[in-house]
């Protein structure tokens, strides 16, 4: 008979008092899918006296993360306490150095120190594994690093964070200004106190650059992803996307290009008809491009207690069923580095909204400065304020909305287009750009 694995767990927050409750709850099903059973044998965190609604009688208590990593009775340690250096480093290295298997869902240490972790899993002979770290419930590192090892994959991109999904969802629907929808998602706890590291795109990066590692084998660089946030979106932006067949969503994409791998972080319109852009609220969904299938579209739940813990718990049946895939799907000696791609040498659509003075010659001028850098529009939309106010007297003349959907040009070409029409005063203020991601 097949001696249990025996796991130690280091965090007991919402996620860890979840792992558990599941590992207790589902220890029958676990043992008949995983050939052996799985016990938690021992676990620590900050306070042993608070309540977290698990049973934890017979369970040892060990003073730290870095002692339970060194705990010879256990097989497989657990990290779920978070940060992207200590004391999680170091504990993952010591239980990975002493033959252990390490689970976790940390995505700012895989991140940023993944690489390391991932040399010794590979010289000592334990599993990484990282599910939860990306899209929680949602199987994509699984899917990546083994369900898709026969496919070249092209592309990877997604919804990677409920928080800027759900401000945008509720600024399309509502009609509500970025402000406004954030100080209501913080109420409502789906956004930090300072909300900065998501809605500035910091937290889908360093997501995106774990994606990127397993899709193209290079290793993994958050400082190759460019980053941009969703502030500067507007109701009038979504209005206009919804008009133009389109929905605005915060993607992270990586994708392969003759020029090597472009890894971008930024508010993108997606056209309706998508699979991506059906996905509301807080949810979070990543779709893969591969030589020769038809885009898979994997959508659930990227956050949250329950959804985390059952992908943690599905990496610690990994290890006891005697899995050990490698960490990034290649030995990192087999990794390529990366850079960061310029994104003046991106190339697709672009929407540009502009506020144009409503002066004879101010459409001919866009066009000219357009043309000149062999920009072809695809459509273009001119609102016109109704000519009276309230009052019933003639308005005076003011910014007139303009529009524009460019067929694929460069970037490049587009601000030196945008920074001529500055130039020649036909417009006010600072032209809006955000770029089209066609399926």
């Amino acid at each position: 008979m097949v001696a249990p694995l025996k796991v130690g767990i280091a965090g007991l927050g919402t996620v860890g008092a979840e792992v558990v409750r599941l590992i207790e709850q589902q220890g029958r099903a676990l043992s008949a899918r995983s050939g052996r059973g799985v016990r938690v044998v021992a676990v620590t965190a900050r306070s042993k006296a608070k309540k977290r609604g698990v049973d934890l009688r017979g369970i040892a208590w060990a003073k730290n993360a870095l002692d339970l990593a060194n705990d010879p009775g256990i097989d497989c340690f657990v990290e779920l306490m978070g940060g992207s250096g200590e004391p999680a480093l170091s504990a993952i290295e010591a239980a990975l150095k002493s033959g252990k298997s390490v689970v976790t869902a940390n995505k700012a240490l895989i991140a940023k120190h993944g690489l390391r972790l991932a040399k010794s899993a590979e010289k000592y002979g334990g599993a990484l594994n990282f599910e939860a770290a990306v899209g929680a419930a949602i199987p994509v590192i699984k899917t990546l690093r083994e369900g898709l090892t026969g496919t070249d994959v092209n592309r990877v991109y997604g919804i990677l964070n409920g928080t800027c999904n759900y401000i945008l969802s509720r600024m399309e629907h509502e009609g509500l200004s970025f402000a406004d929808c954030l100080k209501d998602a913080q109420r409502l706890g789906y956004a930090e106190a300072n909300p900065s590291f998501d809605v500035d795109g910091h937290d889908t990066a360093q997501k995106l650059a774990i994606l990127a590692s397993l899709a193209f084998g290079t290793k993994v660089a958050q400082s190759a992803v460019y980053v941009e946030g969703i502030s500067s979106i507007t109701p009038q932006d979504l209005r206009a996307a919804e008009e133009l067949g389109f929905r605005v969503k915060l993607l992270g994409v990586a994708v392969r290009t003759a020029k090597g791998i472009e890894q971008r972080v930024h508010p993108t319109m997606v056209p309706k008809s998508s699979s991506i852009a059906q996905v509301m609220g807080v949810t979070n969904a990543v779709t893969i491009d591969g030589e020769g299938i038809p885009p898979i579209t994997l959508v659930g739940p990227g956050a949250g207690g329950a959804a985390t813990a059952s992908a943690v718990v599905a990496d610690i049946a990994d290890v006891a069923r005697g899995i050990r895939a490698k960490p990034f799907g290649r030995p990192v000696e087999r990794l390529r580095a990366t850079k960061k791609a310029p994104m003046e040498r991106h190339e697709g659509g672009y929407y540009i909204r502009l506020m144009a003075r409503d002066l004879p010659g101010t459409a001919a001028a866009i066009a000219t400065r357009l043309a000149q850098q062999k920009i072809s529009i695809e459509s273009i939309v001119q609102r016109h304020p109704d000519g009276v106010d309230a009052n019933g007297a003639a308005r005076k003349a003011s910014p007139v909305p303009v529009i524009l959907i460019t067929y694929a040009t460069s970037e490049d070409a587009v601000y030196r287009a945008l920074e001529a029409v500055q130039r020649d005063k036909v417009i006010s203020g600072r032209p809006q750009v955000i770029r089209i991601e066609k399926n």
